[in-house]
């Protein structure tokens, strides 16, 4: 008579468990990234010091700027121990951390060491940086990028970076974004070079027809200015504005096909501070 030893359970198969841990696994990756990338986490002393110092991976540092940003905006005097590192991203080569830290020393209107860095950036050759430089300087009442916001009610010439063959991503009328490829230039000699629009907005007017000749420096598209940007520049217009902005002005408080009434309301405050200060009055 066989005798059979005790009954061993079967064994689940193992692709079971792998798919009960891809979700798993799915769950703590995004979670991962999200914290990683959520501006909002709260970052330590050592952290805040690393990502402002170590440029390598972009988002950690400007993670960095923005928490900066808000504690030097509810008056945290533990901020000015990373001024210095603000100051160096301010002559940082990437015109990315160039434009954050503008934004940044505009929140410290008492800074003298900020408001020497803002004044070399408001020449920047990177004109979001002049831009935001522009607007920085307003809070410490200096008018001296005026032209910067004059431009930001203009429309942006965008133009060739080299000799080619141009071919059109965008058509008249598409909206354009800060980064956006508007078109790519073919040399037959060097490798194809794209066409980036630094500022965002609506592409008003190709100024070449497409698969054309151009020269490096051509004007190729014309970038109708973004409502956020027209926004801002007649803000801080309205504090430092002077009669040479006022037909600008004026223009946009007249209304702008495409742009809110909100924009041409804040146009017609911002024309009547300028016309006060003007007569020897204040906004």
């Amino acid at each position: 008579m066989n005798v059979e030893g005790p009954q061993q359970p079967p064994s689940k198969p193992k692709r079971n468990i792998s798919i009960a841990i891809v979700p798993v696994l799915l769950v703590v990756i995004t979670f991962l990234f999200w914290r990683e990338t959520w501006f909002g986490r709260r970052l330590t002393d050592r952290e805040m010091s690393q990502y402002l110092t170590d440029t390598s991976v972009p988002h950690k540092t400007q993670h960095a700027l923005a928490q900066l940003s808000e504690r030097m905006a509810r008056g945290d005097a533990s901020a000015r121990q990373w001024y210095p590192e603000v100051l160096a991203l301010a002559a940082h080569r990437e015109s990315e951390f160039r434009l954050m830290a503008a934004w940044v020393m505009g929140q410290d209107n008492k800074s003298e060491e900020f408001h020497v860095a803002l004044a070399k950036l408001v020449v920047d050759p990177d004109p979001m940086v002049r831009r935001n430089a522009a607007l920085a300087l307003v809070r410490f009442g200096d008018a001296s990028g005026g032209a910067e916001l004059r431009a930001m009610l203009e429309p942006f010439s965008l133009r060739a970076p080299q000799a080619g063959t141009i071919a059109f991503r965008l058509r008249d009328g598409d909206p354009v974004r800060s980064g956006a490829v508007v078109a790519r230039i073919e040399s037959g000699v060097s490798k194809p070079v794209d066409v980036v629009s630094s500022v965002a907005g609506e592409l008003t007017h190709r100024a070449v027809a497409d698969q054309r000749s151009v020269a490096a420096g051509d004007v190729v598209a014309e970038i109708a200015p973004g409502e956020d940007q027209v926004w801002e520049a007649l803000r801080a217009l309205y504090l430092v504005g002077t009669q040479e902005d006022l037909e600008d002005v004026e223009r946009f408080a007249r209304g702008v096909p495409g742009i809110s009434d909100r924009i041409r309301q804040q146009a017609a405050l911002t024309a009547d501070a300028i016309r006060r200060r003007g007569r020897g009055g204040s906004p």
